[in-house]
């Protein structure tokens, strides 16, 4: 499972980032380090590469950091059983830390959650660059064919500058679940239950989180361009960064998933802070323009006590004397950028907060201003410790499946209409430590096809949304998986019962559904 050209990377990341107090003492700096990106742009010089197509690497002595203590804290973070699936920091354009952490060895996209609200207001930037959308359009003049519910005056004065910056005045319930979000993803129409909230504030009055506002951008792009916000992300932002490789799903009407889901390897998720890092410009080229990138990484609305960060443009912003902006998602998926310390920091994960690593991490600091001498036994301690995050347990027998094994592999059971939007499931089963899962989902353009270990280690995804996943059978008719969507992101554990020429489908606790054998 694990890609070669990952094994020489390793991570770090720094608190919210990391504290401006430590770092001062660890630093001993002067206020150069509190500036703003408009005030430090002209303290670093341009890249003379752009990692269009590979990141170049460096110790991170060559940045400042002690690779000796960087090794010791991966390994602390290991042993505590942190959910972090991957961290990575670039620092002058160079990766000097990224390491990976079993089951995901990076191999396979990553979901990143709400991090892909940033893509989106991203492509909204671009769009208003070339014309093709201004900031303070009414955003009912884009749905002219829906009949929206609960009109008003102060639904027809909410505009695409109060979607971007999350102060459209729309119902909505996010906290401490986005239950509003859910309620969408089970209608049939999301663009209409989206515009048919009512309203709960003027707009541009007050910051709630609104994944929905989210997804009507992503229509409204669609509409404007004529291409779908994966379409249009394709051609004017991944391409010209090198990204090739995404996943990122639909509704049920065709509109990309403005609000999250887009799937992207963590080195590209990181081409993305680069951008940003240096103004939206890649090279030759204005991939974004730098008046979009300023305005997206400055305070455009108070989040109040939601967040220890204010929002811009799809960006949360920091309120500390030192400035940061970041791309947010659930899970611990994050894009970091502290433009004054010239750093991009990204970490995925299935559950985790950064200060549960930021105490290992900050201990490696020795001094951003100047390289630190060559450690060659540090770095050797940091393989070495990038090797054992990576480390799967070791395999185990295959027990000798139940009989029922041979005549359900390969057989395929179709659901009526169900609340997770499964419409049907195929095992493959055969002689190898390794079964194959078939999921065909409603709401998806691709069928999910993913391995499935049987040795007690878990296998990766080779088609659809990513994941990883492990099997065994439990009992004569019951196969369990241990399956880990995003991969990781979230995690399920479900039972295939099987009874003649019927399949229940069992999240325990949580649903049953019941299939029927295709003939």
């Amino acid at each position: 499972m694990i890609d070669e050209h990952k094994s020489k990377k390793a991570v770090i990341t720094l608190r919210q980032l990391i504290v401006p107090a430590i770092i001062i003492m660890a630093l001993a700096i002067t206020s150069f380090y509190f500036l703003r990106p408009e005030e430090s742009e002209a303290a670093f010089a341009s890249l003379d590469y752009w990692p269009t197509e590979d990141w170049r690497y460096s110790s991170p002595e060559t940045q400042g950091f002690d690779s000796s203590k960087l090794a010791q804290g991966l390994l602390e973070i290991k042993s505590n059983n942190i959910n972090i699936h991957s961290l990575m920091v670039v620092r002058n354009g160079e990766v000097i830390l990224d390491a990976y952490f079993y089951p995901y060895d990076g191999s396979t996209l990553h979901d990143l959650a709400s991090v892909t609200k940033s893509v989106t207001t991203t492509l909204i930037g671009i769009a208003i660059d070339q014309g093709r959308l201004e900031l303070d359009t009414p955003i009912l003049s884009f749905f002219p064919e829906y009949e929206v519910a609960n009109r008003d005056s102060l639904k027809e004065k909410v505009t695409i500058r109060h979607l971007v910056s999350m102060s459209s005045g729309f119902s909505c319930i996010a906290v401490p679940d986005e239950v509003t979000l859910e309620e969408m993803t089970l209608s049939p129409d999301w663009i209409q239950f989206a515009l048919d909230r009512p309203m709960a504030a003027e707009p541009g009055t007050r910051f709630v989180y609104d994944s929905l506002g989210m997804h009507l951008l992503s229509a409204i792009l669609q509409k404007t361009t004529g291409m779908t916000a994966l379409e249009y992300a394709r051609l004017n932002l991944f391409e010209p960064l090198g990204i090739k490789d995404v996943f990122w799903s639909d509704d049920p009407q065709g509109y990309t998933r403005g609000w999250g889901d887009l799937c992207l390897y963590p080195e590209d998720a990181a081409k993305i802070g680069l951008l940003f890092l240096y103004g939206g410009s890649w090279g030759e080229e204005q991939v974004v323009s730098s008046e979009w990138v300023t305005k997206a990484t400055a305070k455009q609305m108070s989040t109040g006590t939601i967040k220890a960060e204010d929002y811009g443009y799809g960006w949360y912003i920091s309120r500390e004397d030192l400035f940061f902006f970041r791309a947010d998602g659930t899970n611990g998926q994050r894009i970091l950028v502290i433009p004054s310390m010239n750093l991009v920091l990204v970490t995925t994960g299935g559950g985790f907060e950064l200060d549960d690593v930021t105490p290992y991490i900050e201990a490696a600091i020795i001094d951003l201003s100047k390289p630190a001498p060559t450690n060659l036994e540090g770095e050797s301690q940091l393989q070495e410790a990038l090797t054992r995050c990576l480390m799967a347990p070791p395999s185990q027998p295959v027990p000798q499946p139940p009989s029922i094994a041979a005549s359900v592999s390969n057989l395929t059971y179709s659901f009526n209409e169900n609340l997770i939007q499964i419409r049907s499931i195929r095992l493959e089963l055969n002689d190898s430590p390794i079964a194959m899962l078939y999921l065909d989902l409603a709401n998806e353009p691709t069928q999910r096809v993913t391995q499935v270990g049987l040795d007690g280690v878990y296998r990766a995804s080779l088609a659809g949304k990513p994941s990883v996943a492990r099997g065994r059978w439990t009992d004569d008719q019951t196969f369990s998986i241990d399956y880990n969507e995003g991969p990781g992101r979230n995690y399920y554990r479900f039972q295939l019962s099987f009874d003649g020429e019927t399949l229940s489908f069992v999240i325990p606790g949580l649903i049953t559904i019941q299939g029927t054998l295709e003939k």
